[in-house]
């Protein structure tokens, strides 16, 4: 038996991700902005409305690049590359010169301290290059230096703000009164009468006993007052609180037993997986092991990864639907996006904008983030850039008004066309060719009937229904139980079990060739750090898709 608990912090847009380290470095300075060929921000006087502007932006002169940092470079009054070239080739030069009038004074017996204008030009020269260049290595080494320690700052800032945006609970009273004295010297019987009458507050029991696993039997005793049912069913010791508290469920009453079973092993890319099951669903595991061994006995399945980038859309209103279309115009312009991805690329050192999608509903604008968000599932990475580009367009959109930062066209925990035909977090596509006598021993039956009936129940039975990316068998059973025994969310199974299953014969007709595609499959490497999800993470290494290096775009590994 495995304890399992999913790790879960309450709010929107509040999950638990892997935990980045943003240098300060790349955290934008507030600077001018360039990039329309105004030395001004871009914010309208005070007497002039928004709906006056008249800036058509064909007319506006953009440059090629989003400026964006302070560097010690900044200082030189050429590009870096062509000083440092410059620099480069008067050093070899004077070098060359000094060398070769040297020599001619060695044949001619001239005194080699005797020099002529020439060479002491190039003395200077030489003296001047080297100068500059042992001065431009010491500049960045010690502006690498000062980044290193920028770096802990903004980290220790940046957990700052990430404890201020989790919602926080509800405030309550310290050392709550209850007969006259502190609530933690009371009987355990009066307690959960007041909680059950609403004396004290149930939420506080944690910080006022100070003791997780009495807070939780005193709050499963008020619950069953409350509901007049006994849960003696629902298991209490063996199970440490306190490290969910504040991470991953609140008001505990107690904890669920799941049955944790493998299957495997799998054979995929030329590696041996076992994969971790957690479900309630006999038979499941079983068939699914069935499954492995008929890959692996016929030699094993490949995988591609076609896709990898998650998505966020922020949904916005303009006063007028011209104002939307100029938005959209804006954001398809080629060479707007090197700027906005300067601007997103800022917020992380893992997040890296793929492509901004934008669509209207009349003056409405829902602009479809994708970003690698590398082994981070990245939902809250994202949503971190996309606050800074929106952020920054309001500069040269003042009347863009910011409805909210997810407008459903993401689309999260969602079966939807767009992640069906788009992708969201990871595409991949799998196939093997299982071999005739495989498919008789193993699975019992013949080819031409696997065929038949993949076309008839995953292809045109799914069409009848009007099926979203169900095109498959029972993909979802087998995925919520990954994701459960792994750690992951199980309401993303909606868009992750989204799946085509295709069988054609191979092998002129003797042997079956199938592949499933999936287009939407949103997991992450990191989980939080507790007792609770230990199981989780030990399952996660037994997955084969543990960390964004496991599958790549060419399929070797």
């Amino acid at each position: 038996m495995g304890v399992f608990c999913r790790p879960h912090v309450g709010g929107m847009l509040v999950t638990p991700v892997h935990t980045e380290k943003v240098p300060a470095s790349r955290i934008q300075r507030k600077r001018s902005f360039h990039w329309m060929g105004w030395d001004e921000d871009l914010q309208l006087p005070s007497s002039e409305p928004a709906s006056e502007i008249k800036r058509p932006l064909s007319k506006i002169k953009r440059s090629s690049s989003f400026q964006q940092l302070y560097l010690a470079s900044d200082a030189l009054p050429l590009p870096l590359a062509l000083t440092n070239k410059v620099f480069v080739l008067l050093f070899i030069a004077a070098t060359y010169f000094l060398l070769k009038r040297w020599n001619d004074k060695r044949r001619s017996s001239i005194p080699l301290h005797v020099l002529s204008f020439g060479e002491i030009l190039a003395i200077i020269a030489q003296i001047g290059s080297v100068i500059y260049l042992f001065g431009f290595f010491g500049i960045s080494y010690v502006q690498g230096d000062l980044e290193k320690e920028e770096d802990e700052i903004a980290t220790t800032n940046c957990s700052s703000i990430m404890k201020l945006q989790a919602p926080a609970p509800p405030a309550y009273q310290a050392h709550v009164q209850l007969k006259g004295q502190v609530l933690k010297e009371n009987s355990d019987e009066d307690i959960a009468s007041a909680v059950a009458s609403g004396q004290v507050p149930s939420y506080s029991l944690e910080a006022e006993l100070g003791d997780c696993e009495r807070a939780t039997s005193i709050r499963k005793t008020a619950v069953e007052m409350m509901t007049s049912k006994k849960l003696d069913g629902l298991p209490l010791s063996g199970f440490d609180y306190s490290s969910v508290l504040g991470q991953c469920c609140e008001m505990v009453v107690g904890y669920v037993q799941l049955p944790v079973g493998v299957a495997g092993p799998l054979t995929l890319n030329g590696r041996k997986y076992m994969i971790p099951m957690a479900t309630t669903e006999g038979c499941l595991v079983s068939s699914t092991n069935r499954g492995c061994k008929a890959i692996s006995l016929s030699g094993g399945a490949s995988s591609i990864l076609l896709k990898d980038g998650m998505t966020r859309a922020p949904v916005v209103s303009f006063p007028s639907a011209r104002r939307a279309a100029e938005l959209k115009f804006f954001v398809d312009a080629l060479d707007n996006m090197d700027m906005l991805c300067n601007v997103f690329n800022s917020s992380s050192r893992f997040a890296k904008l793929q492509s901004i999608q934008a669509t209207l509903a009349g003056r409405n604008v829902y602009l479809r983030f994708r970003c690698f968000t590398g082994d981070a599932m990245g939902m809250n990475m994202v949503s971190k850039g996309v606050q800074k580009v929106l952020d920054y367009l309001q500069r040269a959109f003042p009347d863009m008004d910011i409805v909210s930062i997810s407008g459903n066209y993401c689309a999260d925990k969602k079966a939807t066309a767009i992640n069906w035909i788009e992708g969201r977090g990871k595409s991949v596509v799998c196939e093997a060719v299982i071999k005739e006598e495989v498919v008789s021993k193993v699975l019992k039956t013949t080819v031409p009937a696997l065929v038949q009936l993949n076309t008839l129940k995953n292809l045109t039975g799914s069409a009848m229904a009007g099926a979203m990316g169900g095109f498959n068998a029972h993909a979802a059973n087998i995925v919520s139980a990954v994701f459960i025994a792994t750690g992951q969310d199980p309401a993303q199974n909606i868009e992750s079990s989204q799946c085509i299953t295709l069988m054609e014969h191979a092998s002129n007709g003797r042997d079956l060739y199938i592949s499933v595609t999936m287009p939407a499959i949103e997991v992450r490497r990191t989980i939080q750090e507790s007792s609770c999800t230990a199981p989780c993470r030990f399952a996660q290494n037994k997955s084969p898709y543990y960390g964004s290096e496991k599958c790549r775009l060419n399929g070797d590994k």
